[in-house]
């Protein structure tokens, strides 16, 4: 017998876990499955922090990043808990940068929002911390914050358990089946549920479950290392005292000031192998360090030595966007993807998950995220993954 239920949502990190809050909020029966534990560190949703930041190179990016903003503070109202801390961020180019400013400060200003220009002298003026090459371009957004990953997963798993979603760990997908009547079929190890819609939000494991429908999507998984430097002087790098930044070339750098801990954490953006996702390490690359140390102890001078590594997965499209929209010639199946760097969108992208899923209207125009874009269909395509 199958359970009946009105959507499955297949992956619990922060993407999954926002789809689930958001259908169970709106009175949907809706059941979670996570293939690993609630909270695991084999994907992209665990550890301790990441950006928060209106700089995009789209404006439509920068104008999800305004509902982004609404829907983290909604978040906090609703949990009752402090998610956002602000700290300013700096988006660093230095000469000849493989990154343009101009596609951020255009996008920027066609949106509205409000950042300053800064020379190498104004960011030392400010941030003595800061050591840059001669002709460094610096954009600072004084809004610019830290969310909490593993933590703002785990509030938004209690939100959709608050609301009544049925949330199952240690529950792998085995199967997925479209039925002729309409609707879906997902067989896991404890029986079968038949659900209006199902939302893949399974990450590095999505083509697993989108296989039995004939369908692949063009991901390549990356085991990426987060990097925490103990400073001499904590106090020099303290979120009062110290933003957040990205070093806007190749390779690039992205990092924190001390944040729950005396720690300042830091890593390269793309910079590590591609993996099979069930048989990659998590034992620390210790060439992957070295580099992301030299990094630091030429532009973040004070920023210590390193203390810790951890590992984490980066599943990349090739044009480096969002996945969010059905399966063409499969509408009841819905895939949600943050190609790594989605989780500062997290809260929105449930909402407009669950918005596709149900048939509502979105808030915003996803057809530069449907899958049928030339980024995921076109053999020729080449992938590039420096935004």
């Amino acid at each position: 017998m199958s359970e009946r239920v009105d959507y499955v949502v297949a992956g619990l990190g922060a993407l999954g876990s926002a789809t689930c809050m958001e259908l169970a909020r709106r009175g949907h029966r809706v059941v979670g499955l996570e293939r690993f534990e609630l909270g695991h560190s084999h994907g992209a949703s665990h550890d301790t922090s990441r950006i928060l930041r209106h700089s995009y190179h789209t404006p439509g990016y920068v104008r999800l990043t305004q509902q982004a903003y609404v829907d983290w503070a909604r978040l906090e109202r609703d949990a009752g808990t402090e998610l956002v801390t602000v700290v300013g961020g700096l988006d660093l180019f230095p000469p000849g940068a493989a990154i343009s400013p101009l596609d951020y400060t255009t996008s920027l200003d066609e949106v509205g929002i409000r950042y300053e220009v800064l020379d190498r002298a104004g960011v030392a003026q400010r941030w003595p911390q800061f050591s840059l090459p001669e002709g460094t371009l610096a954009l600072f957004q004084a809004d610019a914050g830290i969310v909490p990953a593993g933590r703002g997963t785990r509030v938004m798993q209690e939100q959709a358990r608050r609301h009544g979603a049925d949330l199952r760990e240690l529950s792998p997908v085995l199967a997925v089946q479209e039925l002729d009547a309409g609707g879906v079929e997902v067989t896991t190890s404890a029986g079968a549920l038949r659900c209006e819609r199902l939302v893949v939000c399974a990450d590095a494991w999505a083509n697993d479950l989108l296989r039995g429908l004939g369908v692949s999507l063009p991901l390549e998984v990356t085991l990426e290392q987060v990097t925490y430097f103990r400073p001499e002087r904590p106090a020099d790098f303290a979120p009062d005292r110290l933003p957040l930044w990205i070093w806007m070339d190749d390779p690039s750098f992205y990092g924190f000031p001390c944040y729950g801990e005396a720690t300042v954490k830091a890593a390269q953006d793309c910079g590590g192998p591609v993996v099979d996702p069930d048989r990659r390490t998590a034992d620390r690359d210790a060439a992957m360090e070295a580099v992301l140390a030299g990094h630091l102890a030429r532009m973040l001078p004070g920023s210590g030595a390193p203390v810790r590594s951890l590992r984490c997965q980066y599943t990349l499209t090739p044009d480096r966007d969002l996945v969010l929209g059905p399966v063409p010639g499969h509408e009841p199946v819905v895939v949600g993807l943050g190609a790594a760097h989605g989780f500062k969108f997290a809260p929105t992208l449930g909402r407009l998950l669950a918005d596709v899923a149900v048939g509502d209207r979105t808030s915003c125009d996803l057809t530069p995220f449907r899958l049928d874009r030339p980024g995921l269909t076109d053999p020729a395509y080449q992938a590039h993954w420096l935004v």
